[in-house]
């Protein structure tokens, strides 16, 4: 009876972990000989252990990773590739986000620079920092729509507390004024303090040409803040995409 009524109290302040262990030790003949504060250290470990899974759930569900799976240990260094062991090591300290620096991700169709910002996205996560994974040109068409209802400002807003904002696909649609312009915003309000990942197919020396249409002055106002100080990954080589359908084709 004693035993439930701590099984319900345990639950009723969501204690879960803790909930947990204390029927493990229950069922358990190895936690008999344990002392009391051995007893309460192994469920309180439980406890954190259950709340920090809970909140690394959140946050991966919050970041809409595309690439669910990436990870930075299943990153593919095969010569060519363009990426390093001992850079990737650095960057997934993730001291980066803390800084407020950017990542440039960079290569041709196919070479894994989304699956690549998935991974580090994954990593930032799994140091309790928050994430988001939005499509560029997606994020401009909610930008265009929220100035029409007025959340253009909540919007940006919700942008800026994004510890790493990942855009991926740069360049991959025409970008208009408006567009240009709110993404100059969103650049803005992150530089310095917050940090963000760009994928894209054009070479960081075209992106001036594409961001001007026009107005130049926008487009060194978006670079001066992206690229200044920021981690450029290169990425080469044969498509992942073909090197994975021959894998799995027939033999």
């Amino acid at each position: 009876m004693m035993t439930h009524d701590t099984l319900r109290k345990l639950h009723a302040m969501k204690l879960f972990g803790m909930a947990r262990g204390f029927e493990e030790q229950l069922a358990s003949t190895t936690a008999g000989p344990l002392s009391f504060e051995e007893r309460l250290g192994l469920l309180v470990d439980q406890e954190f252990t259950w709340r920090e899974s809970r909140r690394l759930q959140r946050l991966l569900q919050a970041a809409k990773l595309r690439e669910s799976a990436a990870c930075i240990e299943d990153i593919d260094y095969r010569p060519g590739r363009g990426l390093e062991r001992s850079e990737m090591a650095s960057l997934s300290l993730c001291n980066w986000v803390g800084q407020g620096h950017n990542i440039l991700v960079t290569g041709p169709t196919g070479s894994g620079k989304t699956w690549l910002a998935c991974a580090l996205g994954n990593q930032v996560c799994r140091q309790g920092l928050s994430v988001n994974f939005i499509r560029l040109p997606l994020l401009l068409e909610d930008l265009a729509v929220s100035h029409g209802d007025g959340s253009f400002r909540k919007r940006l807003t919700q942008l800026s507390k994004v510890d790493l904002l990942i855009l991926d696909d740069f360049g991959m649609a025409t970008m208009n004024a408006g567009g240009r312009n709110d993404l100059l915003e969103v650049i803005e309000c992150r530089c310095g303090v917050r940090s963000t990942l760009i994928t894209s197919q054009l070479p960081v020396d075209r992106w001036h040409d594409y961001l001007s249409g026009g107005n130049p002055t926008v487009a060194d106002a978006i670079l001066d803040r992206l690229v200044s100080g920021s981690h450029r990954l290169e990425l080469k080589g044969e498509s992942m995409r073909k090197q994975r359908n021959r894998k799995t084709g027939p033999a």
